[in-house]
C-alpha cells in the first residue's frame, strides 16, 4: 500500500486519514510537522507503531485509517493525542446484510522473466511438489508417540534418499462425532495428498472413531499409489512393520528428481500472526504485491483467518469474480459470525493482547491490515475447511485466525509455502515451509533465527516493487530446494486441527 507522506519518524497512509502512525517512540511536547503549513504538538507520550490524532475528533465520530473507519471515538480526542483502546471502540455489531458491488479487476504486474520458473517435483497427476518428503499421518492421537518414533528412525535410516521423514502429531480422531469427525478426516486426507509428500504412511490404532478403512474413502484413488496403511493393533510389531512400509515409500519417492516447472504451478498461503502497528504498512501489503505477481503468472494464493476479515470483508466481497463466489463469501463470513454467537462469544472480541501492545486497537483496524495480504486480485473460489484448491488465482479458505490452525488449513488447501507476517515474532512452522516476514527491522535484527525476510526495510528506503522482487526471488529459491526457512532448519513443524463438536 502506497502512503501519501512518510518520514523516518512517522507516516500518513491516506489523505483523509485521521491518524498518523509513529515510526519511533514519541515524548509529550514533541512537534510533528505534517507539512510546511501544519504542525501538531503531542499531548502525551506515544509508543512506536501507535496512532496519533491528526485532528480534533468528537465523541461518536468514525476514526479513519487506510481510508476506512477503524472504530468510533469514545470521547473527544484532541490533535496530538494517543488513539488507542482507552478512547477508541469498535463500530461493528451483529450479523450484516451485504450487496454485491463488483470492483472491476485491475491489471496485475507480471513477475520478472527470470522468476517465472522453479525447480520442483512433478507428480504423476501434474501437480508440483517443492519437497520430496515422507509424511506419517496418524488417524488418532493415541499413537502420536509411535509415529514420532517411526519418524525419528526413518530420518536416521533414509537420510539423503528423500528430503526428510516427518510426523505431525495431533490429539483427535477418537471420541468425535458427526461433522466434527468429518472435518478432522477431510483435513488429514488433504495433508495425505499434499504434493510436498512423495509418500505417506497412514497409521491407525484400530479402535478409534476415525477407522483406517473409513479414512481411506476421503483419499481420492489417484493418490493411493503413494500411501501405505498400518493398523497398529493388528500387527505384532508396529515399529518394524512401519519401517518396512516407509522403506517402500522411500524406494518409490527417491526416483523423482527436480525439474524446471512454471511458476503457475506454485501455491502460497497468506497468514499474519502477532500483528502490530506496522503490519498494515509493511509486511502485509508486501505479501499482497507478491500474491498479485504470482496470480499474474497463473499461480495460486490462498487467504484465510475469516474472523480477521470482519470489518474489511466488503473489500474482498466486491472483488469476487462472480455472483456465485460473492454469495459463498457472504455465507462464509456470516457463518463464522454465527459460530461466535452459538458459543456465546462477542463476535468482535479481537485483537489479541499482543496486537494491542503493538498498536492495533480494534478488529476493523486489524482486518484492514490483514486483508491486504490478498493484494488486488479477484477472489475466484471459496473453500470449506479442509478442502483443496482447484482454481488458480486468489482463493479464500474457511479457518479461524489461530496461527497453528490456519497455517494447517492453508497447507491442507494445497499451499506449498506459507508467507507468515509478524510484528511480534514466533518460532512456529507448519507442515510446509513457513516464511516468517518481520514487519519491523527491530524484530528482524533481534530474532534472526525466526525471521526469514525483513519487510521493515520498507520504512528505511527500499521500494515496494524492489522488496516484492526480493521476496519472490527468495520464495523461488525455497521452492527449488536451494534454500530452507528457519523453521525448517530448526525442525519446527507441526499441525493443529480446528475442533467444533462434542468429545465423548
Amino acid at each position: 500500500m502506497s502512503t501519501i507522506h512518510r518520514t523516518q519518524d512517522f507516516t500518513i497512509i491516506r489523505e483523509k486519514d485521521d491518524v498518523i502512525i509513529a515510526l519511533r517512540d514519541y515524548k509529550k511536547g514533541e512537534v510533528i510537522e505534517r507539512n510546511s503549513s501544519s504542525t501538531i504538538t503531542l499531548t502525551e507520550d506515544i509508543p512506536k507503531g501507535h496512532k496519533i490524532a491528526a485532528r480534533q475528533i468528537l465523541a461518536g465520530e468514525n476514526v479513519l485509517k487506510y481510508g476506512y473507519s477503524i472504530g468510533v471515538a469514545k470521547e473527544q480526542i484532541l490533535p496530538g493525542s494517543w488513539i488507542h483502546t482507552h478512547n477508541l471502540a469498535t463500530g461493528l455489531s451483529g450479523l450484516l446484510e451485504y450487496e454485491y458491488e463488483k470492483t472491476e479487476p485491475e491489471a496485475l504486474p507480471a513477475p520478472p522473466a527470470h522468476l517465472l520458473t522453479f525447480d520442483g517435483y512433478l507428480r504423476p497427476n501434474g501437480e508440483a511438489g517443492i519437497r520430496n518428503e515422507i509424511w506419517i499421518i496418524n488417524t488418532v492421537g493415541c499413537i502420536n508417540k509411535v509415529c514420532e518414533a517411526l519418524a525419528r528412525m526413518g530420518e536416521g535410516e533414509f537420510k539423503g534418499r528423500v528430503d526428510g521423514v516427518y510426523h505431525f502429531p495431533h490429539p483427535f480422531g477418537c471420541s468425535q462425532l458427526g461433522d466434527d469427525l468429518k472435518y478432522t478426516q477431510q483435513l488429514l486426507a488433504s495433508l495425505v495428498v499434499h504434493p510436498n509428500a512423495g509418500g505417506v504412511l497412514v497409521i491407525g490404532l484400530g479402535c478409534e472413531n476415525n477407522q483406517v478403512d473409513d479414512f481411506k474413502s476421503f483419499i481420492p484413488a489417484e493418490y493411493h499409489h503413494k500411501v501405505r496403511f498400518l493398523k497398529a493393533q493388528e500387527t505384532d510389531d508396529e515399529l518394524s512393520e512401519g519401517m518396512r512400509l516407509i522403506e517402500e515409500l522411500v524406494e518409490q519417492a527417491e526416483h523423482t528428481r527436480r525439474e524446471p516447472l512454471p511458476l503457475s504451478k506454485l501455491k502460497i498461503g497468506l497468514k499474519c500472526g502477532g500483528s502490530d502497528g506496522f503490519s498494515g504498512i509493511t509486511a502485509n501489503p508486501l505479501v499482497g504485491v507478491v500474491s498479485d505477481l504470482l496470480v499474474a503468472a497463473g499461480g495460486t494464493a490462498i487467504l484465510t483467518e475469516v474472523p480477521e476479515m470482519f470489518g474489511a470483508e466488503t473489500i474482498l466481497m466486491n472483488r469476487a469474480a462472480n455472483q456465485g463466489v460473492y454469495d459463498e463469501l457472504v455465507k462464509l463470513i456470516n457463518g463464522f459470525k454465527q459460530y461466535f454467537v452459538n458459543h456465546g462469544q462477542n463476535i468482535y472480541e479481537n485483537p489479541s493482547p499482543g496486537n494491542k501492545a503493538g498498536g492495533i486497537t480494534t478488529l476493523e483496524e486489524k482486518s484492514l491490515g490483514c486483508t491486504q495480504k490478498g493484494g488486488r486480485s479477484e477472489v475466484v473460489d471459496i473453500l470449506s475447511y479442509g478442502n483443496r484448491t482447484t482454481k488458480p488465482g486468489l482463493n479464500i479458505v474457511e479457518a479461524p485466525g489461530n496461527d497453528l490452525v490456519s497455517v494447517t488449513a492453508l497447507s491442507a488447501a494445497g499451499a506449498h509455502i506459507v508467507l507468515f507476517t509478524t510484528g511480534r515474532g514466533t518460532p512456529f512452522g507448519g507442515p510446509v515451509p513457513t516464511v516468517k516476514i518481520a514487519t519491523n527491522s527491530d524484530l528482524a535484527r533481534r530474532k534472526k533465527h525466526w525471521i526469514d525476510y525483513n519487510a521493515g526495510q520498507l520504512l528505511e528506503g527500499i521500494s515496494m516493487d524492489d522488496a516484492a522482487v526480493q521476496l519472490l526471488s527468495q520464495l523461488v529459491d525455497i521452492a527449488s530446494g536451494r534454500a530452507e526457512t528457519n523453521s525448517e532448519q530448526h525442525g519446527f513443524r507441526e499441525i493443529a486441527i480446528f475442533k467444533d463438536g462434542v468429545i465423548l
